[in-house]
Formats: C-alpha cells, sequence, structure tokens
C-alpha cells in the first residue's frame, strides 16, 4: 500500500514526464527473441554493459533459436562472459530456444503465463518482453530503480518486488504500466540513485517522504540505517 505521506502516482508520472523522453525499454534489440535474450543477460548486469554485448557480439552471430543451439554451451558462455553468472545465463538462453523451438515454433509466446514458464524468465523479464516487443501491458516491471524509487517516494511500503508491483499496478491506469517502470529508471539513474542521491535536485524535493531537503530518512534504507542517513546528511 502507498504511505499516507507518499507522493501520488499520477503526479509522479505526470512530473516525470515533463522531464524524461525514455525508450520503450533501455536495452537493444531487433526481434522479440533478442530482447527475451537481453534480459535474461540483464541479471545482476547493466543494462550498458548488455547492450554492448549485445551489438558487439550476439547481434552479429545469433539471430535465430537455431543459431543459439547450433554452438557448444562454452562457446556462448564465452561470447556472453562480460555479463556475469555466463554459465547459468548461457544454460537458460539454450534452454528457453530449445523450449520455445519445441512447443512455440521457434516464436516468443505473447503471454505472461507462457513466458514464465520458460527458464530464467520471471515475471519482470515478461512484463518487459511483453511491453516492449509486443505492446502488451501484463504487469509492471520492477526492478531495483523501481523497487528503490516506489519505496522513497512512498509508492508502496513494501520490500518484495512482488508486492510492490502489485500496489503499482492498483495505483496506475494499465496504459501506464510501462512509463511506471521507465520513467522510474530514468529518475533513478539521473537523480534518486542508490547512493548520495540528489535530492535537492529532484522534483518532488519538497513532497518526498525520503527527502533529504526535509530531513527525513530514506525509506530504501532498513530502518538503522536510514535514521543515521537523515541525521548526517543534507542535499
Amino acid at each position: 500500500m502507498r504511505r499516507k505521506n507518499g507522493v501520488p502516482l499520477a503526479d509522479v508520472l505526470s512530473d516525470l514526464k515533463r522531464l524524461y523522453s525514455p525508450p520503450k525499454t533501455f536495452l537493444d534489440f531487433r526481434t522479440p527473441l533478442d530482447l527475451l535474450v537481453a534480459v535474461i543477460l540483464s541479471a545482476q548486469c547493466t543494462d550498458a554493459m548488455v547492450n554492448r554485448i549485445t551489438k558487439e557480439t550476439l547481434y552479429a552471430k545469433y539471430r535465430t533459436c537455431e543459431d543459439y543451439l547450433r554452438v557448444k554451451p562454452e562457446e556462448l558462455e564465452q561470447d556472453i562472459r562480460r555479463s556475469g553468472h555466463y554459465r547459468s545465463k548461457t544454460k537458460y538462453i539454450q534452454e528457453t530456444c530449445r523450449l520455445l523451438l519445441e512447443k512455440h515454433g521457434g516464436e516468443v509466446p505473447r503471454t505472461m503465463e507462457e513466458l514464465v514458464g520458460l527458464p530464467g524468465v520471471g515475471r519482470k523479464t515478461a512484463s518487459v518482453v511483453l511491453s516492449a516487443a509486443f505492446g502488451k501491458n501484463e504487469g509492471i516491471a520492477v526492478d531495483t530503480h523501481v523497487q528503490r524509487l516506489s519505496q522513497r517516494l512512498g509508492l508502496s511500503t513494501h520490500h518484495d518486488p512482488k508486492k510492490i508491483e502489485l500496489d503499482l499496478i492498483e495505483a496506475a491506469p494499465r496504459q501506464n504500466w510501462r512509463d511506471v517502470t521507465v520513467l522510474l529508471i530514468s529518475h533513478g539513474r539521473a537523480i534518486c540513485t542508490a547512493r548520495a542521491r540528489k535530492c535537492g535536485a529532484c522534483v518532488f524535493k519538497d513532497r518526498c517522504p525520503s527527502s533529504l531537503v526535509l530531513g527525513k530518512p530514506d525509506l530504501a534504507k532498513p530502518k538503522k540505517a536510514a535514521k543515521h542517513d537523515a541525521g548526517t546528511r543534507r542535499a
């Protein structure tokens, strides 16, 4: 649920739309399969690094499920090594491509239920693919930026991404679900960063329940750490 002193999500979206014009997703892709692979790679890896890997290596070499299955796991592991956790990601990618061929004719499915049934694909991954590749809003992708800003702005009192997603879904019309993700990510990267948040430059500095300008604790941190943060830092 939203905190009583939280900023209403409608106001958050309205203000952020005036500041940012983000893309459908921050991951570069040509096809739905490209995007599915890119989102799998993005676990514990920055979008910038994923885009380097796909641009410099993957997209010149792989286009279809057959392409990913044609190489030995060791070769794909080296191609995606920079993303981290490359062995498990290779397993997910190749198992997913195998299932896509066996059950979906080599095409990426267009439903949440079918996508989350693929190896390494959770609601966040499925939501990104459905929204950016197919224009379908079936969920709100809650990554670390969305989670942090939802807590700081008082959009949710929860720390569990699944519960945060439910709070955001309840507060936003379906047509705005993708905007919630990409706008919060944009603000999280530019202003409301994980460390040394720039509250003095924030459009919500006089309304945010985590605002250093107002002497408020960081609601995205454990209570003890947040209390220390508010008492020692000012924007």
